[in-house]
């Protein structure tokens, strides 16, 4: 799987899983999560709950935080990386 998803697939009740599931696999408390990624705790918490889409900005951070978590030496996170992106990132198929 590339490194650069595609958030754009990702319809925005999914898009407040992939964030809530991201955040719990790194065991991080929301405010902890809103702190690494720069924003406030109400914000991951509209995110989480569908009330709003992250920035490009904040999307660009998710990226690198599954891409690391998927390329972690960590073998069970590494794993969980891999069974995030797998979810919200099936490859795609060519038509035939």
């Amino acid at each position: 799987m590339s490194f650069h998803q595609d958030y754009r697939g990702v319809a925005q009740p999914e898009m407040g899983q992939l964030i809530r599931e991201l955040r719990q696999t790194l065991k991080l408390t929301q405010e902890q999560f809103a702190a690494q990624l720069g924003v406030s705790f109400p914000t991951i918490n509209r995110w989480e709950n569908g009330h709003a889409n992250p920035s490009r900005l904040a999307l660009k951070q998710i990226n690198t935080l599954v891409h690391d978590l998927s390329t972690s030496p960590d073998v069970a996170l590494s794993e969980q990386g891999r069974s995030i992106q797998r979810r919200y990132f099936p490859p795609k198929t060519l038509s035939k």
